[in-house]
């Protein structure tokens, strides 16, 4: 890198200057889109681990020292004193809300709470047995097909209200999934509820008996969901930007982000956790045998470890506060919990996982708090799908807004050479 903010690149006997681009916490990149007409070279990072596919003002990390931020405000501000709706403003449109905007955002919320009745009905439509991730993705399309109106983003009022739309109706639908796949008969939202107490009473609230949730299982789950509302370029944060980039709908884009997440490597994490514990209980293993074998490479650890954070995840750590609290409160004697309880117990004290930073991440501690609020497991990566609509939102936003070009990575081609058709007789 030379001192003028350029780097040099040399390629056989031709030398290329490219820019360098200096982010606002002093990140450093080689922009290199001139790279290929220039050389007729492009770079090849599988898993785009050292590529940058934008430049974004929603959320920081580093990795390294554990911080992560919203729109500058760190993690820990906001899971202390801010709202979940609250949260979801400021990533959307970049400042803390007053209170009049706040309350404003709010009456939207209310209004657009309830789905249409037709929708409703496609809830029967879909097998008990469904994934209601699949229920999920679907039913976000299939709301946008009743709202024709708010699909072209014609000025600001359109943004604010479908922006709205899908915050509210996401644990409307999410809540009905997971109804429909129990058997029982859905829960309509109350516009007397604040957002997470409401999506509880949605959830677990019956015909003849009220859920009311004890404070600290609401503030639980308050803390799950902005822990969650945005983690930088993942891959189903990079695939609603894409999608976005296409020019398609924010539904359609934020429904691609919900099959993005569905996959067990991504918001199915958590759900590996489970899993695991369940696993150790039915096997009858001890949780210090087990941590044993972890170090013989007998067993994977799931819920340790971040590729991320090189720390402790910080949204870990707020995540343990609240397990602590609630776990007691509630009384739960669960063996998969005791379990948990026992495997971070040595991790936190054994060298062995303290020297290769696997500390437990969030996924660990979100599976443990949603088994014990009632959640079943089937229904963590809709929780946090609740939780990141509104960094997709913020992040199709930006997208839109950065006016860019359609997102066309390049290939490596590594396929035969150029070959002649043998017609099926000779084959």
């Amino acid at each position: 890198m030379t001192q003028n903010n350029t780097a040099k690149l040399e390629l056989g006997d031709k030398q290329i200057e490219l820019p360098v681009v200096v982010g606002s916490e002093n990140e450093h990149a080689v922009d290199i889109t001139r790279l290929r007409s220039e050389t007729g070279y492009i770079t090849l990072d599988s898993g785009f681990g050292n590529t940058g596919s934008c430049q974004s003002a929603i959320t920081y990390i580093d990795g390294e020292k554990g911080i992560l931020r919203y729109r500058g405000i760190p993690i820990e501000q906001l899971a202390q004193q801010s709202t979940f709706v609250e949260t979801a403003q400021l990533l959307i449109y970049g400042e803390l809300p007053t209170a009049d905007q706040t309350r404003r955002f709010s009456d939207l919320l209310s209004q657009h709470q309830r789905l249409h009745e037709r929708v409703y009905k496609h809830f029967a439509n879909f097998p008990s047995e469904s994934h209601p991730m699949a229920v999920l993705s679907s039913m976000i399309n299939a709301v946008s097909c009743h709202h024709p109106d708010i699909l072209e983003m014609e000025d600001e009022h359109t943004f604010d209200s479908a922006a709205a739309r899908l915050i509210s109706k996401v644990r409307t639908i999410a809540a009905g999934a997971f109804k429909t796949a129990h058997g029982e008969p859905i829960t309509y939202p109350r516009t007397d509820l604040p957002y997470v107490r409401n999506f509880l009473h949605m959830m677990f609230s019956l015909p003849y008996d009220d859920y009311d949730p004890d404070d600290d299982v609401v503030n639980a789950l308050r803390l799950f969901l902005i822990l969650h509302a945005d983690h930088e370029q993942n891959c189903s944060t990079s695939t609603v930007r894409m999608v976005a980039s296409s020019g398609a709908n924010l539904f359609a884009s934020c429904a691609a982000g919900v099959c993005a997440l569905w996959g067990p490597a991504h918001g199915g994490a958590n759900m590996a956790v489970l899993k695991m514990l369940t696993e150790i209980h039915d096997q009858q293993i001890p949780y210090k045998d087990y941590m044993e074998r972890v170090k013989q490479k007998e067993f994977r650890l799931m819920g340790f470890g971040h590729r991320v954070y090189k720390n402790f995840d910080p949204r870990a750590k707020i995540l343990k506060q609240a397990a602590d609290k609630i776990l007691p409160k509630l009384g739960i004697n669960d063996p998969l919990l005791d379990i948990a309880k026992g495997l971070e117990e040595v991790a936190l004290k054994d060298d062995y996982f303290i020297s290769r930073n696997l500390y437990p991440n969030v996924d660990f501690y979100s599976g443990i708090i949603l088994r014990a609020i009632g959640v079943p497991i089937n229904m963590f990566t809709v929780m946090f799908a609740v939780g990141r609509m509104p960094g997709w939102i913020a992040q199709w936003k930006e997208q839109v807004d950065s006016k860019g070009r359609i997102f066309r990575p390049r290939q490596i081609y590594t396929g035969a050479n150029e070959r002649d058709y043998v017609p099926v007789a000779q084959r």
